[in-house]
């Protein structure tokens, strides 16, 4: 008997990967929630367009027969967010539209909700060799991570009402082919031959790459222990930047050019341009604990770092000569 799913953030980075793997599975049966029809869908049919998630009842046709919701859509972590007000914006989303979806899947007879947050509910950072566990107090430090926290909370509680499984998962920075922002930056970089100051960096950083994070959800949507349960995800290898670097560089065939800038000339001068938190983010250390995912659900990362890096590079290098 086939699994019916709900899959919304479909056509965004992760949620084209984790349809692409759901329909190699015979088991599951797929229908994705958009807000508009992609050109060329490849199967029109298995789309439900919605232009407002106050629309969805427990009536709507996007949850007709649905046993499982994957809610991936949400306003994402902006650099330099130019709303008048940030939070108002990333609640109205990230809380509303998430806490309206939960209800009316609940009513609807869904059973299980699983739900993408960030391990920004836990923080920004982390001192080197500590790592953070789900039962840590959540420490939210921006929008983007207090709005994930007041959704969790808001969906436990609907659990609490209502008996709907749900399952949350915190990823850290998630890679993969197709990757935007930093990650893209730096790949740009290292082809280029920049010169890059990250050359005697001692953090760590927990990473996931994109096979890992949707195998993991997978097996949240499935497995009987995940229900009403949090979870930190990662490749379960941390890497300092400099490392990091090092082997995308190689990845990449363009060897990394890194010159060994101290840490703390490094947050210096971020400091004097106004960049604290994308200091943070290459200098400072921000590991996870999975053992939790591991011991409780039997999952292990299907790919390691150089392999997630690899098939990252090989697809920015692709994408280039096109």
């Amino acid at each position: 008997m086939k699994t019916k799913l709900l899959i919304t953030g479909s056509t965004g980075f992760v949620g084209r990967q984790l349809v692409a793997h759901l329909r190699e599975d015979p088991a599951s049966d797929i229908r994705m929630l958009v807000r508009r029809l992609p050109e060329k869908a490849p199967a029109p049919d298995d789309f439900v367009v919605v232009a407002d998630f106050a629309e969805i009842d427990a009536l709507h046709p996007a949850l007709k027969d649905i046993q499982v919701v994957v809610h991936l859509a949400s306003r994402v972590h902006i650099m330099n967010d130019s709303d008048p007000d940030p939070l108002e914006a990333f609640r109205r989303v990230n809380v509303g539209h998430t806490l309206q979806l939960a209800r009316s899947a609940a009513a609807a007879g869904v059973k299980r909700f699983v739900f993408v947050s960030s391990v920004k509910v836990n923080g920004e950072g982390t001192a080197p060799g500590q790592a953070y566990r789900e039962s840590d107090t959540p420490a939210p430090a921006d929008p983007y991570g207090i709005s994930k926290m007041e959704a969790e909370k808001g969906l436990k509680t609907i659990a609490s009402q209502t008996g709907l499984q749900v399952v949350i998962i915190r990823p850290v920075l998630v890679y993969g082919p197709g990757v935007k922002a930093n990650f893209e930056n730096m790949m740009k970089w290292l082809c280029k031959g920049v010169p890059l100051p990250f050359g005697s960096l001692n953090n760590k950083r927990s990473l996931v790459a994109l096979d890992n994070l949707v195998s993991f959800i997978k097996v949240c949507a499935e497995h009987p222990a995940a229900a009403d349960q949090t979870f930190l995800i990662s490749d379960g290898q941390d890497v300092s930047t400099t490392e990091l670097l090092q082997r995308l560089g190689s990845a990449l065939h363009s060897p990394a050019r890194l010159l060994p800038v101290p840490a703390r000339l490094l947050a210096l001068g971020a400091g004097l341009f106004g960049k604290n938190s994308l200091s943070q983010r290459l200098c400072g250390s921000l590991q996870v604990d999975i053992h939790k995912a591991r011991s409780l659900l039997g999952w292990q990362p299907v790919v390691t770092v150089d392999e997630g890096l690899k098939k990252t590079a090989d697809y920015f290098l692709n994408e280039r000569v096109k």
